[in-house]
């Protein structure tokens, strides 16, 4: 089992306690594609997987998923949290054990999301009046984050009955820092053209790639998410989406590998779980 670097209380009080100035972010990768970004303002939570949900509901079937690295918090323990977003319905990126307990935690915190997911979201047991639902092109914004939603593709580019997305990513906006967080996505056309109109500081990118004997829907390979950070050229690329599951991760030295071709101004940027970076404009 990956231990966090920090994780429990420490990790807590790391948290509450980071101050952060205006002009910059403090980022926690939490395990798979889950990250916590904290401004001088507030503090948004994205994909976050911190139960054993996954674990416990596949245990003795055909595809097991085994825990690698150990979950650095609970939901419960997440009280400050002013926006929580989830980028699509799978259980590791909107957690039947994690999404209700933080917003219990966090009374004021929304959920944004999916529109086209919002019946999976009410049948966790999540007020409606906590969530925010979104489509390609939506905007939100809460404790000084600016949220654009845009298509992501896992695989297919999916559309439900009224033609809307199910999968997301989510360009952010805060303290003068642009960031894109893919969800769980392959690179499709156009979405490195969008990820061009503007710079960006970092895009969290997903590096597994797909298997078909692995029986899930897949994401971009390290080759390809360095590809594409090549295309946009933002100051840092962090990988995520490894390191969680046994069956459905690569070694993330293969991003490591594969980074060292990234032009100069693009750094790759290995964050271990539990680690607190801090970034600014």
């Amino acid at each position: 089992m990956i231990e966090p670097v920090r994780s429990g209380a420490e990790l807590v009080r790391e948290i509450e306690e980071t101050t952060v100035p205006p002009s910059g972010l403090a980022i926690w990768w939490l395990g798979q594609s889950g990250y916590l970004i904290k401004s001088s303002r507030g503090l948004l939570a994205v994909d976050l997987y911190l139960s054993e949900h996954l674990t416990h509901k596949y245990e003795n079937t055909a595809k097991p998923h085994i825990r690698m690295t150990r979950s650095p918090l609970r939901g419960e323990d997440l009280t400050g949290v002013d926006l929580l977003l989830a980028s699509h319905k799978h259980s590791d990126h909107l957690d039947p054990g994690t999404a209700p307990a933080v917003l219990g935690a966090s009374p004021s915190a929304k959920l944004g999301l999916p529109e086209a997911i919002r019946e999976h979201a009410l049948s966790l047991g999540i007020a409606n009046d906590r969530l925010i639902g979104l489509d390609s092109d939506s905007m939100m914004s809460a404790a000084g984050f600016l949220v654009r939603a845009i298509p992501s593709a896992h695989e297919e580019f999916d559309r439900d009955a009224e033609g809307r997305f199910p999968y997301l990513g989510f360009i952010i906006e805060s303290s003068g820092l642009r960031l894109y967080h893919s969800g769980d996505s392959l690179v499709y056309p156009g979405l490195v053209e969008t990820l061009t109109e503007q710079p960006f500081d970092v895009l969290f990118l997903p590096i597994n790639g797909r298997n078909p004997a692995r029986g899930v829907p897949g994401n971009m390979s390290a080759v390809e998410a360095v590809e594409v950070a090549e295309r946009v050229k933002p100051r840092f690329v962090v990988p995520h989406h490894y390191d969680m599951f046994t069956f459905n991760t690569v070694p993330v030295e293969d991003f490591e590998a594969e980074a060292r071709r990234l032009p100069t101004g693009t750094e790759p940027l290995v964050l271990r779980c539990g680690q607190r970076w801090e970034i600014g404009s």
